[in-house]
């Protein structure tokens, strides 16, 4: 029995810079406010403050998708939104198979995308960063983009459990 596992988080550098750098704006006028006038805030409102906006723009860092090829079938989990994994069985897949794809034009970027808010011909995708993906088109003619940073093992597992949706 062979398996595939994955697990991908955002840690792309221009995210992070894109991060810290939307970060200055507020913590920098909440401390020129300080500054300015040091009653303004108390020492527990200032560290509070500041510290709750990091912590907001921290939280995409704890987003993990985790996908796992088996012989039951595919199971993918897009964790804070899934708390457990979704499993799409190999017989309800008519085709699988790894593709390049373009994420902003044809789901909108990154995350959990597609369906009713874009373009519903493409179906959904949920990915972290790349433009690898593994393309389920299901026998209920929807179709779900999961996207992988490995695409030759994905490659070789689906060949592996070829015969399972076919």
């Amino acid at each position: 029995m062979k398996i595939f596992k994955e697990e991908q988080r955002f840690t792309q550098l221009w995210l992070i810079v894109l991060i810290l750098v939307s970060l200055l704006v507020p913590v920098g006028v909440i401390l020129q406010s300080y500054f300015e006038d040091p009653s303004s805030y108390t020492n527990l409102e200032l560290t509070s403050s500041i510290g709750f906006i990091i912590l907001a723009a921290g939280i995409i860092f704890l987003f993990k998708l985790e996908t796992r090829i088996d012989e039951k079938g595919i199971h993918y989990k897009f964790f804070p939104f899934h708390w457990s994994f979704k499993v799409v069985t190999w017989n309800d897949i008519e085709k699988a198979y790894v593709r390049t794809y373009s994420p902003i034009s044809e789901y909108g970027g990154w995350g959990i995308k597609g369906g009713i808010l874009w373009n519903t011909s493409k179906g959904k995708a949920i990915n972290v960063s790349g433009d690898i993906g593994i393309q389920l088109e299901l026998k209920n003619g929807k179709k779900l983009l999961i996207g992988t940073q490995k695409r030759n093992e994905a490659e070789r597992i689906l060949t592996t459990y070829k015969t399972k949706f076919n």
